[in-house]
């Protein structure tokens, strides 16, 4: 099967179509060759895409501009050009299927395949549906979601197909061995064990956080694991400096293998965005999750809604975060393992376990 995925600006975009991407090629569904993802020079996808060996073509386009309106007709007139580009690589392409998971480089292409007559699909990963999923839930065949909030916002309920996030079922396959806690951290894995990031760059919010809360931490009988992120590992290693934190407490910048820690963790505190959040479900690990605010539509804090109305997670949101609420989040699921077992139960029951599975079917069965 030929297809074009298309999506991007943020890992929420690409992390389900590289999952998907991988589970095709695992049961020789497509081949390499017969896989084409279209994004943006800009984007985050220009870096992970071309470096996983997936084929990348690129499409200029720009988002609308909220804060200056006059600036959005030059956003119109690269919209038409970018659908005229989006042709001539469907074209040349000639694909089976177009699949959309939002961005608009998506919205280009996955409405030009729609007036092509080439079967279309998007997915979105998020509670609150993004812009140009909205626009493409008009044209597309199928709209497979993972938040039954996100169904609500579609009107065209006949396409609807409830799939969860791919990037589960490739957390899931992964046969990874779970992280030596002794041996990497010298920590006791029969303690309890928290870990605390904020994504890859990490999140100032969080770490402003914990900074205040160490004297507080340093007593507690659990472990803590603080990843600050690559870009304040620097300026939060200054402040340690000369700090006495605790034996409990280790800080490091990343960590590079996620999917092998998070089994280990009683609890994770994060964002919320939806590649974090199919993988805590997928493994069936507690939540305290502080939302981005600095997102579209404060989908991060829907997400976040979710999950707490689940029983999955906790949720504090960036306003209302300081030292008290933060740490007494963080006893209330490592000091009651009762409760954290519950909370494990109700994440656990919120993952899909063949999201991807469930994807091809749809792509299957609408190119034929």
């Amino acid at each position: 099967m030929k297809v074009i995925f298309t999506g991007g600006g943020t890992g929420g975009h690409i992390y389900p179509i590289m999952a998907i991407i991988e589970r095709l090629k695992e049961r020789g569904i497509s081949t390499n060759d017969e896989i084409l993802f279209v994004g943006t020079q800009k984007g985050l996808e220009s870096k992970i895409v071309p470096a996983a060996g997936v084929n990348f073509e690129t499409i200029k386009i720009q988002g609308f501009n909220r804060k200056h309106p006059l600036k959005n007709f030059e956003t119109i007139n690269l919209f038409f050009k970018a659908t005229k580009r989006a042709r001539e690589i469907l074209e040349d392409f000639k694909p089976d299927l177009v699949f959309g998971t939002g961005g608009y480089v998506s919205g280009a292409m996955v409405y030009e395949a729609s007036r092509m007559h080439i079967p279309t699909m998007i997915h979105e990963s998020n509670s609150v549906v993004g812009l140009a999923n909205k626009f493409l839930g008009h044209y597309v065949d199928k709209i497979c979601y993972t938040f039954d909030d996100a169904a609500k916002q579609f009107s065209e309920k006949k396409k609807l197909v409830k799939t969860g996030n791919p990037r589960s079922q490739q957390v899931l396959g992964l046969n990874i061995e779970p992280l030596d806690l002794k041996e990497k951290f010298g920590f006791n894995p029969e303690i309890p064990t928290v870990l605390v990031f904020g994504g890859s760059r990490g999140a100032l919010a969080i770490n402003r956080v914990m900074l205040k809360s160490l004297m507080d931490l340093k007593k507690k009988p659990y472990q803590i694991i603080w990843a600050t992120g690559t870009y304040y590992f620097e300026a939060v290693q200054k402040k340690l400096e000369n700090i006495d934190f605790g034996e409990n407490i280790k800080v490091l910048p990343y960590i590079k293998n996620m999917p092998a820690l998070l089994p280990e963790m009683t609890c994770v505190v994060s964002r919320s965005g939806a590649t974090s959040i199919a993988e805590f479900t997928a493994l069936g690990v507690p939540a305290i999750l502080i939302p981005s605010p600095n997102v579209t539509h404060n989908h991060q804090m829907k997400n976040a809604m979710d999950l707490e109305k689940a029983g999955a997670a906790l949720v504090l949101p960036e306003d209302d975060l300081n030292p008290n609420n933060f740490v007494s989040s963080i006893d209330h699921i490592l000091l009651d393992q009762k409760y954290a077992n519950e909370m494990k139960k109700a994440s656990k029951a919120l993952g899909v376990p063949d999201a991807s599975d469930q994807i091809i079917k749809v792509m299957q069965e609408i190119s034929k």
